[in-house]
Parts: C-alpha cells; sequence; structure tokens
C-alpha cells in the first residue's frame, strides 16, 4: 500500500464548521496535523474563487493547500507558500467546450428563461456562468430548455445544481462539459501519478455529487442533509461504486463526524493505518476559528 495520501476536500460545510450542526472539539487540530504529514497532498476543491478560499483560510485557522481546484472545477491552482500558480492547460482542456462562445455569450441564449437570475460578477468567471434559482423551480425542465439552447450552437456544457442552504436558494453553475470538480480531480491525479488507492474525496452538497458517486473513494460527512445522502447512496449504487463511498457517522476518536471529523473518519476508512497519524493530537480550535 502506497503512503501517499491525496485529500482533496470541499470547503463550505465539509472542511468549514459553517453549519448548523456541532463541530467536534479538535477535529480542526488533526485535520491540520494530518495535513502537515509529508506523505499528504491537501486539495481543496470548492465553488468559492481564489479570494473567498483565502478569505475561509484566514477565518477558519486552516491549513495551506497544495493544490486549489476553484470555481467549481472551473480553475486549478498550485499553491508554494502564498504562491498560486494557475494551471494553464486546465483552461485549455476544458475551453473547446463552449465552441468559441464566452460566458456573456452563454448569458444571453440563456437571458429569457424567467427562472435564472443571474449571479454577482464576482462570482462568475472566465468558464463558469452562474445563476441563482428558486428552490421551487422545476430543474428537470429547467434543464432540458437549458441544454437544448446550448446544444443547437455547439456547445458542451454540464448544468451543476445545487442549494445555498443559509440563504434559502437553489445555484446553477453552467461549466464546459470538461469541467466540474470530478474530472478536475481526475486531472490532477493524472498529471500528478496518483491512484484511486492514494486518494480520497470529501463532501457535503449537491455540487460534490459528481466525484462522490465516481470511483474517486469519497466519504459524505455526516451533517450532509439526507436528501444529499439518498440521492448520493442511490447513484453510487446505479453506477456500481458503492464501495466507493462511505458515510461518515461519527466514532473515530470519539468525534461525531460533521465536518473535518467526517473528513478523518472517511480517510481513516479508506486507509486504516493513517488512525495512528491521527491519534495523540488532542489541541483544540475554538469553534469559530
Amino acid at each position: 500500500m502506497s503512503m501517499r495520501l491525496l485529500l482533496c476536500t470541499d470547503l463550505d460545510r465539509t472542511v468549514l464548521p459553517n453549519g448548523p450542526q456541532p463541530e467536534s472539539d479538535g477535529a480542526r487540530s488533526r485535520f491540520a496535523a494530518l495535513a502537515a504529514r509529508p506523505e499528504v497532498t491537501l486539495v481543496y476543491v470548492t465553488g468559492r474563487d481564489r479570494q473567498l478560499v483565502c478569505e475561509a483560510m484566514a477565518n477558519y485557522s486552516l491549513p495551506g493547500p497544495d493544490y486549489v481546484i476553484g470555481d467549481v472545477g472551473t480553475t486549478i491552482y498550485e499553491v508554494r507558500s502564498n504562491d498560486w500558480h494557475p494551471w494553464p492547460e486546465w483552461q485549455q482542456k476544458i475551453a473547446p467546450d463552449w465552441a468559441g462562445m464566452g460566458r456573456s455569450d452563454l448569458g444571453k441564449l440563456l437571458l429569457d428563461i424567467v427562472d435564472l437570475s443571474r449571479q454577482e460578477p464576482a462570482k462568475q468567471n472566465l468558464h463558469k456562468l452562474s445563476f441563482y434559482v428558486p428552490l421551487y423551480a422545476d430543474t428537470d425542465t429547467l434543464s432540458r430548455d437549458i441544454r437544448q439552447r446550448l446544444e443547437a450552437c455547439g456547445v458542451r456544457a454540464s448544468l451543476v445544481w445545487s442549494i445555498d442552504e443559509p440563504r434559502g436558494i437553489g445555484l446553477l453553475d453552467v461549466l464546459p462539459a470538461s469541467a466540474g470538480k470530478k474530472n478536475a480531480i481526475s486531472f490532477l491525479m493524472q498529471r500528478n501519478g496518483f491512484t484511486l488507492a492514494d486518494t480520497v474525496f470529501a463532501g457535503d452538497s449537491g455540487n460534490d455529487l459528481p466525484v462522490l458517486v465516481s470511483e474517486i473513494p469519497a466519504v459524505l460527512v455526516a451533517n450532509a442533509s439526507p436528501e444529499v445522502r439518498l440521492e448520493a447512496l442511490a447513484q453510487a449504487s446505479e453506477r456500481g461504486h458503492a464501495d466507493a463511498l462511505y458515510i461518515a457517522q461519527g466514532g473515530l476518536i470519539d468525534m461525531n463526524g460533521n465536518y473535518t471529523a467526517g473528513v478523518l473518519e472517511g480517510v481513516v476508512h479508506y486507509r486504516p493505518e493513517i488512525r495512528d497519524w491521527l491519534t495523540g493530537v488532542t489541541a483544540t480550535v475554538p469553534a469559530n476559528g
């Protein structure tokens, strides 16, 4: 068994304890201790852009990552100390899907769809077009309408639906079909020679589903919503990847399985020898970071 670990994790309500459920004392300290080990390559995989990732790291005393897959998998950065180096190869790989059209061109194609409200400019990027969607909206019908319009122009897109639970609003990210969290992780694995046995992903929400239900070993933290849990289990089973999805439930070193406690529980599920790395780390981080 390789001693290398590629630990890929979502931020909000996965590593960040910014949901309503309680965080376990010491969980973030143990997570930081694990991330500091030379065997571990840490990747934050998030819908946040670079600035918002930096804010989260400062506000919650998070360890610095080796890589950041940002903007729902449309950007990849290598991080050395505080220097962020974008991977232009990733941009080159995903760009052709949009058939030479820019984000504003795609926006015009979808302008008259009443349930879509464009998100703020800061939440858009070169290859990400993001909308707010009412929770009551029929996402299946919307998806068909959006796909028809884009495909008619030769655009290959993936639609990533999720929910901003604290704000009570639905979210839609329109990405190149080659982009997204799952494809970005696979690209990073291939470029750096990581195998499935070396890799664990952790997430909590709808935009993590493509990874959670894939062949990549994954953990759904205990604070995930029941809806996401049921959907993840159903899709993973349907695709033949049930063995590659672990649902955190608490119990590892007296932790509750929420947030980083769930991330660590999933890592130990797939790599039991790592449990020894976590015992003895008892320093606590204040719950507010």
